[in-house]
């Protein structure tokens, strides 16, 4: 059922309703108007150029004439005053906007032709899903689907992988065959997308080329298309000069509303700098940073081209050596980390206890001199066996040291009081055998003696107090206090 005939079923059934009971002339008049536009819309299908104006349209013919007039006179001008006022300017602008234009031109002339052809080979449409390459696939094909194997031409335009997908779907598929009336449709409409295409390739070229002169800075950076759609966004050079570099980065940002669809696919504040060639190149997840860093380097840059400063492009090229530099430095891999040693922990001196306390308990649990005497041994001494089980196992010193305590006093070597040589040889004197003490055990007679032994008469028996008695009777001749003197020199008076 057409559209037409939807819309009259409507209506009748509205009118069997009673809700349009009375109808007057004009109504009637209006009713022969919503007929006469369904069979428009019905007549389109059946011609592309009922839905594609734009090839044989005056706009994209007067542009194409004047970029061609420009094309042929090499005459180069210098750009003095505002740049908005050279024509040279404003058909850039002009181009850059039917060059959008073109490109939905072309998506409509894709769906005519998919639409169309559907019926010889409705597998086509997901295996070429690219507008160009599915029109020249068809344009190729034609009603013979044979010519999918072993062909030049569509080599030229598909992959082997894809060509060999699409022969054995060729020869697999369920559609009829076009009428000669529906395939000279189908490739009219062909036709004029590459048209309209070769028209764009042109308008590119031109653009490219004059962008360099109005803008070579700006073009540098970002491109001469992308700087063509952000000064025709911008209003012009000088507008785009007085503009920060965060609304730069918006121009060309379109918002779409998505009733009850996600969003989560839509890139929010994405613009002409985000899909340029410079921002696409680099990673996903830096896209963003890129586009800010070159949103500033463009603001930059169109405020040098508004003044005619750098006319060969000097500073748009230092400003593109800071970008790629930039880059490089976000795209780098983090450095190796170098596996080093620990450092040395710092640690401080520990705080000791002290006071009569801790005394205490450092002689209660230091180590006992019984110890000390079983642990030392006698250097080139056979010690005896404590144990008859256990050999080897000696109790070392405890029985030569002649105590009997088991603990001694801690002695403390900084509060020992100090004692001369000389006492120390007295003190030591007494306590040799034979000596005389003070000490309650230790006292000798006068008739001990010692055995000695002489190379003179071997075997000799002393007094070992003899020296000691010569001693005290020099001390009793020289020192006593009731001698007088031995010998008085007599002086001659």
């Amino acid at each position: 059922m057409s559209l037409a005939d939807e819309l009259l079923a409507d209506l009748e059934e509205m009118a069997e309703q009673g809700d349009i009971a009375e109808f007057n002339d004009e109504q009637d008049n209006e009713l022969d108007t919503i007929e006469d536009v369904a069979m428009d819309i019905d007549v389109k299908f059946d011609s592309v150029k009922n839905i594609a104006k734009l090839r044989d349209g005056e706009q994209l013919r007067s542009i194409m004439a004047r970029i061609k007039c420009y094309q042929e006179s090499s005459q180069r001008r210098e750009a003095l005053g505002a740049v908005e006022a050279d024509p040279v300017y404003q058909l850039i602008v002009e181009a850059n906007n039917i060059s959008v234009e073109i490109d939905n031109e072309i998506s409509i002339i894709h769906k005519f032709v998919r639409d169309h052809y559907q019926e010889r080979f409705p597998e086509l449409e997901s295996l070429v899903p690219t507008p160009l390459e599915y029109m020249k696939t068809v344009m190729v094909l034609g009603n013979n689907l044979e010519k999918a194997k072993n062909n030049e031409e569509l080599q030229e335009i598909l992959t082997s992988a894809v060509i060999m997908v699409v022969s054995v779907s060729a020869s697999t598929t369920q559609g009829s065959e076009l009428s000669q009336e529906s395939l000279g449709t189908v490739m009219e409409a062909c036709q004029m997308a590459f048209d309209l295409n070769e028209s764009k390739s042109q308008i590119l070229t031109y653009v490219e080329s004059q962008m360099s002169f109005i803008a070579p800075n700006l073009s540098i950076i970002v491109g001469a298309s992308t700087a063509a759609k952000i000064m025709g966004a911008a209003g012009g050079l000088t507008n785009l000069s007085k503009m920060p570099s965060c609304n730069i980065l918006l121009l060309g940002a379109q918002k779409k509303t998505l009733s009850g669809f996600s969003s989560t696919t839509l890139l929010p504040h994405t613009g002409f700098i985000y899909y340029s060639e410079l921002c696409q190149a680099m990673q996903p997840d830096l896209r963003k940073k890129a586009a800010r860093l070159i949103a500033g380097k463009v603001t930059l840059a169109a405020r040098v081209d508004s003044f005619h400063e750098s006319p060969t492009g000097d500073i748009g090229t230092k400003f593109k050596e800071e970008i790629d530099g930039k880059f490089e430095k976000l795209t780098e891999p983090p450095p190796v980390k170098k596996t080093k040693a620990l450092p040395a922990p710092i640690d401080g001196g520990r705080k000791k206890r002290g006071g009569r306390r801790y005394r205490k308990m450092k002689e209660r649990l230091g180590m006992t001199e019984f110890r000390k005497a079983a642990n030392r041994m006698t250097f080139g001494e056979i010690e005896d066996d404590a144990y008859q089980e256990d050999l080897g196992f000696s109790l070392g010193q405890v029985k030569k040291t002649g105590t009997g305590r088991i603990r001694g006093p801690q002695v403390d070597n900084k509060t020992q009081v100090k004692i001369s040589k000389s006492l120390q040889r007295q003190l030591q004197k007494q306590q040799m055998h034979g000596g005389r003490s003070t000490v309650k055990g230790r006292e000798t007679s006068g008739t001990a003696s010692s055995v000695a032994f002489t190379p003179l008469q071997g075997l000799e028996i002393f007094n070992p107090n003899a020296a000691e008695k010569k001693v005290a009777e020099a001390n009793a001749k020289y020192f006593s206090a009731t001698t007088g003197f031995q010998k008085v020199k007599n002086e001659a008076r």
